[in-house]
């Protein structure tokens, strides 16, 4: 399994142990190569999820593992390497905003760089072509050498997936990657996710608002609610009763917003 959760319990960093979890007893395998999307009303536990998937949430107790090995049993070096196999894509980017766009995307390869390696790539882009490559699969070839605090929200968001398709992880983990693009874009940025993973026989665990673009593209919904799992099954199988069960007094996004174009939305994340 890429993933085994059983019984797994999370608690927010720095919440006390009597404070409410925010993922609750959750049990859920994910295959190799396996697509699937995770949904449900806001602060169901979606982002929470990913980052304990990507290593960055140490569990309160349950069993995790990823690739067959519990990585919080494992000395530092060994879970940073194992941090190198999973890639984690927020939902806003940390892009620094001064440096071309042709340094942030190339930034995927960091963690395979000598010290060295990643200062002189700092000052003289080591692989332009590769970044264009990647940027023109998500439409923004054009932006190679545009300052990242030029791009749009949108813009920014595509960003952070090219650098995506520059890494070698084996576990695609993505946030929300279509909130801030327009339907048409939403539909190109999630097939070429999906494309990348199918390619390469990578593990993507995708969580969307979007429910209408969950049901259209992913063969697997796992549906969270105030952080427990509501169901894991087939797509066919989820019904628009399950749906509504889920979002029970809540607005559902069929589908996405506008682009947004604030540069206020940059935010620290984290990529592994």
């Amino acid at each position: 399994m890429t993933f085994r959760l059983e019984k797994l319990t999370v608690r927010h960093l720095g919440a006390a142990a009597q404070a409410s979890a925010a993922l609750h007893e959750l049990d859920l395998d994910v295959a190799p190569g396996e697509q699937l999307a995770l949904i449900g009303p806001s602060g169901a536990g979606k982002t929470t999820l990913l980052a304990t998937l990507a290593c960055a949430h140490r569990p309160a107790q349950g069993g995790f593992s990823v690739f067959g090995q519990d990585p919080w049993a494992l000395p530092q070096a060994a879970r940073h390497r194992l941090r190198a196999r999973l890639f984690l894509a927020p939902q806003t980017p940390p892009l620094p905003p001064r440096p071309r766009v042709v340094t942030a995307v190339l930034a995927a390869r960091l963690p395979h760089m000598s010290l060295w390696q990643a200062f002189a790539s700092l000052a003289r882009p080591s692989d332009p072509i590769a970044a264009h490559a990647a940027l023109a699969r998500f439409g923004l070839g054009d932006k190679l050498y545009a300052r990242v605090d030029r791009l749009s929200g949108g813009e920014r968001q595509r960003c952070g997936l090219a650098r995506l398709l520059l890494s070698s992880a084996e576990a695609f983990l993505v946030d929300e990657p279509i909130s801030a693009l327009d339907p048409a874009l939403a539909r190109h940025t999630l097939a070429t996710l999906q494309q990348e993973a199918s390619a390469r026989k990578a593990t993507l665990v995708c969580s969307l608002h979007q429910v209408e673009m969950a049901r259209a593209h992913f063969p697997r919904l796992v549906g969270l609610r105030a952080g427990r799992i509501v169901f894991d099954a087939a797509t066919s199988a989820v019904s628009d009763a399950m749906i509504a069960a889920l979002y029970e007094n809540e607005a559902v996004e069929a589908h996405p917003p506008h682009p947004l174009e604030s540069p206020e939305r940059i935010a620290v994340g984290a990529c592994f």
